[in-house]
């Protein structure tokens, strides 16, 4: 539940994000046969920053997609870019003259974009592209989310009873000439990549200096916390097994500047295994300690997913 600090515009939030999966691919890597991303040296898994936003606009445009507020401009199908480009510079009754547009132009078209795109408010994007609306830098990141442990993604063969193409179900005759005959394809084999179990962790940070810039306000830093929460049962499907939200922890700051480095505070949210040197397979195999004791001045810790109660 987000309260009137965690959704105070004026202050520096950072947070830490906690997430696992079950049987399923968190994130794929199109380089690797859309395998579970790892890192190679150390098979942690990793989960983009890219994809955690994808969650995020998907959650927003299902819950307040038609909100005028509440467009999202990064999204799959649709129009493209530059068209929205275009209708920002048609709803303003101006011309677009491309990469060359006047300076006060482009202001205003960036403008309109903030104020009817809630993921470039949020998350800042790069509209310089055909129809100049300039570029936004957002007041909210991801780092890459990392596996608590090494993961060993599997590579597992599926097996389909019906068939594709018409020529591969019909009945052909036997290469020997006999009378017999030989059937056509019975089954397709396919593959399905998953990590058996892994819990995962980013970080995340909002600047108050760019938020200034784009418009957000308190609805839209309330809303993105609830996706944050919420936006793992909006994303189900075959591939990506059982994912969940397991802790949000966020640190803000009396200050706009801030009053803490980030990397401080986030050493206070401590993750142990409890499974003995056997490789985890739940969350009931972690601790969760935070340390919520003798907190710089001027920060505040709200724990809008995670234990009621701190431990040193």
């Amino acid at each position: 539940m987000t309260d009137s600090i965690t959704t105070d515009v004026n202050r520096r939030h950072d947070f830490v994000l906690l997430f696992d999966v079950t049987d399923g691919n968190p994130n794929g890597d199109p380089d690797a046969g859309n395998l579970p991303r790892v890192d190679p040296e150390t098979m942690h898994g990793l989960v983009t920053d890219v994809s955690l936003k994808r969650k995020v606009r998907d959650w927003v445009d299902a819950a307040r997609g038609e909100g005028a507020r509440f467009k999202i401009y990064v999204q799959k199908g649709g129009e493209a870019l530059n068209a929205k480009h275009r209708r920002a510079y048609d709803e303003l009754g101006l011309k677009s003259s491309g990469a060359k547009q006047a300076r006060g132009d482009v202001d205003k078209a960036r403008a309109w974009m903030c104020g009817n795109f809630y993921d470039i408010r949020l998350f800042g994007a790069v509209m310089s592209t055909g129809v100049n609306c300039g570029q936004v830098r957002g007041p909210v990141q991801f780092t890459f989310a990392r596996s608590l442990d090494p993961v060993v993604p599997l590579d597992l063969s599926i097996t389909r009873v019906a068939v594709t193409r018409e020529e591969d179900a019909d009945i052909v005759a036997a290469e020997d000439g006999s009378d017999a005959a030989a059937s056509g394809k019975q089954t397709e084999m396919g593959r399905k990549a998953i990590v058996p179990y892994g819990l995962y962790r980013a970080h995340g940070f909002f600047t108050p200096h760019f938020a200034s810039q784009t418009g957000v306000d308190a609805v839209d830093l309330a809303l993105f916390w609830q996706a944050l929460q919420m936006m793992w049962d909006l994303d189900r499907s075959s591939s990506r097994g059982l994912m969940a939200c397991r802790g949000l922890y966020v640190f803000s700051h009396a200050s706009t500047l801030g009053d803490a480095p980030a990397h401080t505070l986030f050493e206070r949210v401590n993750v142990e295994p409890l499974s003995n040197g056997q490789a985890p397979r739940g969350f009931g195999d972690y601790e969760v300690r935070v340390n919520d004791g003798d907190l710089p001045a001027g920060i505040t810790l709200t724990r809008l997913i995670g234990a009621e109660k701190g431990q040193g």
